[in-house]
């Protein structure tokens, strides 16, 4: 929510509280909070001591008016009154902390003025986008004060004096300050389904497209699983929102994760030019992204074994089909290779003198976990024990797998150089570092 935003209610509530005061005050008009009761100060010199504070024009001289209001008179019928306008002239005044330490005076009057909470959950969220060691409080307060604004926004009355416009306005902007402040809180949990709810309520309050609530929208929606595809339609908008290099970065995001989503950048572009043109932030009706469901890993083992021999594969790709659940594929791969000597080259997990621990494929690398377990035909001397993370060239004889956890056992184990030969005992091991 831009700052503002909140200053424009705020300033909007210190002009109609003005306008008024001096009837409030004489019981002549019901104020502007949420009672429809009227107040009357019927001490003369009290009335004379608010209504000099309320009129000052300069913000720090009516804050310190009013806290002297306040501190000659801390009963006065008037206190919510004077605390929402002492919050005011603090936000005027650019004193941050005593702003909201008046709203939280506010609330302790009345926990159910709207403007004061608008104040605390804008504020408290603010600082918690800031990090900091106060992240986890201040977002607690974020959504602690937006979850008791969206309550007391149901129950709002509209205050005597305003137009049905403006109080629509009011109810509308501060039910997006409520609702970002609270979807942001979730967005920060990865609880993405609130994320996702009350963002989406906080830009559809709104008469002006905000870029701080329509990017975390975006990004609830895209990071949720399973994705909502309107974020890329949201994401699109935010980016025309930003500025500078930021625009690029948010679009170079969004094209990513449609990537992922769509399995190409196909209709990219479209979406891109159509949500730049739209006026309306939201998507159109029947928005939608087709998902790419890659085949299963039974499919690709039906498709590799068409379209190579066992022969030309891969450890990778055996390790694909045998763990696939395609027994028929499984079988074709298996009868090929098994008791077979193969030459290979994997990186090096664990290793005793008599067996070496190996990953073969990409993905067990990464993860380095075995996959291939290579029983030596000879002890390897201490002087040739291969690394831990080193890529060792080896020839096995295939004799058996399991398919989950994929294992496959190879005996007669010899260590390989890099020309692909026997190493002797009396040879030193070449080992280089295997490179993804």
């Amino acid at each position: 929510m831009k700052k503002s935003l909140v200053m424009m209610l705020l300033v909007f509530a210190s002009a109609v509280l003005v306008q008024q005061s001096v009837a409030q005050a004489a019981g002549q008009a019901a104020p502007s909070g949420q009672s429809s009761q009227k107040k009357e100060i019927k001490d003369p010199a009290e009335y004379n001591a608010y209504v000099n504070a309320i009129q000052q024009q300069n913000p720090a001289q009516k804050a310190q008016a009013l806290e002297a209001f306040l501190q000659t008179y801390p009963n006065t019928v008037m206190k919510e009154d004077a605390l929402e306008l002492l919050m005011v002239a603090y936000q005027q005044a650019n004193d941050a902390q005593k702003a909201l330490d008046a709203a939280t005076r506010v609330l302790q009057v009345n926990p159910n003025n709207i403007r004061a909470l608008a104040l605390l959950a804008y504020n408290y969220r603010a600082l918690a986008s800031q990090g900091g060691p106060q992240m986890a409080d201040n977002l607690a307060k974020a959504k602690q004060y937006g979850e008791q604004g969206l309550q007391a926004l149901q129950n709002m009355k509209k205050p005597d004096g305003m137009s049905d416009a403006d109080f629509t306005k009011l109810h509308n902007e501060t039910g997006a300050i409520f609702d970002g402040a609270v979807g942001f809180a979730a967005l920060q949990a990865k609880d993405y389904a609130t994320a996702q709810k009350d963002m989406q309520e906080a830009v559809s309050w709104e008469a002006q497209p905000n870029i701080a609530d329509i990017y975390p929208l975006a990004t609830a929606d895209l990071e949720a699983k399973p994705m909502n595809p309107a974020g890329f339609w949201f994401i699109v908008k935010a980016a025309t929102l930003a500025q500078g290099p930021a625009q690029q970065q948010i679009l170079d995001y969004g094209k990513k994760k449609y990537m992922r989503y769509h399995g190409s950048d196909q209709g990219w572009d479209d979406i891109v030019n159509q949500a730049k043109s739209s006026a309306s932030v939201m998507p159109p009706a029947g928005f939608t992204v087709t998902q790419y469901i890659p085949p299963s890993p039974a499919e690709q083992a039906a498709d590799l074994v068409k379209q190579k021999t066992p022969v030309q594969m891969s450890f990778a790709e055996w390790e694909l089909v045998l763990s696939s659940g395609n027994q028929q594929a499984a079988d074709t791969v298996w009868n090929a290779i098994k008791d077979k000597a193969v030459k290979l080259g994997a990186n090096v997990i664990g290793t005793t003198p008599t067996t070496v621990q190996l990953a073969g494929s990409d993905d067990d690398i990464e993860a380095k976990k075995a996959d291939i377990t290579l029983n030596m035909a000879k002890p390897i001397p201490s002087r040739l024990t291969p690394q831990v993370g080193a890529l060792m060239t080896f020839q096995g004889t295939v004799t058996s797998y399991t398919p989950n956890p994929f294992m496959m056992t190879m005996t007669d184990g010899m260590l390989l150089d890099k020309n692909g030969n026997p190493i002797s005992t009396g040879a030193p091991v070449h080992h280089t570092t295997h490179k993804q």
